[in-house]
């Protein structure tokens, strides 16, 4: 019955898909209200989320952040259902990358690149035009959805341009097992790792935050040049993307160096404009004396 049901979800996502923006984000402007003034979507975790990464800000000011994003929240449901068909055209249209020939440099010096990004202005979007930008092969690491026609729609979506997505406990052996051919490999930087899999807390927008050390021990291990994809947000399903380069030689940096790097920048892009991060998502619910104590 599961299946049946999402099937059918799948069918209608597809049908919504082929709708003109326009009338997308007519949807979108009835479905914030219903987010934001009819059930309230997260709105405990999203106010928890502003409080303790914005304890200087007024309440006023943590309200209406939190009013603009249930608009990008709304906005950006929309705009991910409509990559389920969105033309490559389209896709080159709406996302506009400033810098693409800095990673084509590094791949003619035989290098290989991991862009880091958060979850921030559209990183499904941004991360088909990725795709789009290079011949050399590229990389999506994304983690497996327990559903499996919602994970089969999801990596259908992600692989449309050419991309390889990859589970993040496969990363390691696919990028070693082609270590001499220039890749270029995308990592989301900003997931909760499972509690028993954290290893290392950074300081994140005033939290000590659990974060994964993938980008780092992969760039070491690989001898791969750090980049952070920096997305901006233009309009309504329109972006633009400028490569930063973060780090050049990762195997002479010191133990967590990348990891404090890439964490640092994501929240410099999040203070500039705070309202299009994913604030309903529970990124502090493990502590480090919780950690510890787990250990013991």
């Amino acid at each position: 019955m599961r299946n049946v049901l999402s099937v059918i979800a799948k069918c209608i996502l597809y049908v919504i898909s082929l709708l003109p923006w326009w009338i997308l984000f007519r949807i979108s402007d009835l479905l914030y209200l219903v987010l934001r003034y009819v059930v309230g979507y997260r709105r405990k975790v999203i106010d928890t989320n502003l409080s303790l990464a914005f304890p200087e800000k007024t309440e006023m000011e943590r309200l209406s952040i939190q009013k603009k994003y249930y608009r990008y929240l709304a906005d950006i449901l929309v705009e991910t259902v409509k990559l389920f068909t969105l033309s490559s055209r389209q896709v080159f249209k709406r996302v506009e990358v400033l810098n693409a020939e800095v990673i084509r440099g590094y791949f003619r010096e035989g290098r290989s690149v991991i862009g880091v990004l958060g979850h921030y202005g559209n990183w499904e979007m941004s991360a088909l035009r990725f795709s789009q930008l290079f011949a050399e092969p590229r990389y999506i690491v994304y983690k497996p959805l327990s559903n499996k026609v919602a994970d089969g729609m999801v990596k259908k979506m992600r692989s449309r341009f050419g991309a390889i997505l990859i589970s993040m406990k496969e990363t390691a052996r696919t990028l070693i097992s082609f270590r001499g051919i220039p890749s270029m490999t995308v990592m989301v930087s900003d997931q909760t790792p499972p509690k028993s899999e954290i290893q290392y807390f950074a300081k994140f927008l005033n939290q000590p935050t659990a974060v994964f050390l993938g980008v780092e021990k992969l760039a070491k291990i690989t001898n791969s040049i750090v980049v952070f994809c920096d997305i901006r947000r233009l309009g309504r399903g329109r972006y633009r993307c400028e490569f930063v380069t973060l780090y050049e030689r990762p195997n002479e940096t010191l133990s967590h160096e990348i990891t404090n790097g890439h964490v640092a920048y994501l929240e410099k892009v999040i203070r500039e404009k705070p309202e299009y991060w994913l604030w309903s998502h529970r990124r502090w619910k493990f502590k480090p004396d919780e950690i510890n104590r787990s250990f013991d």
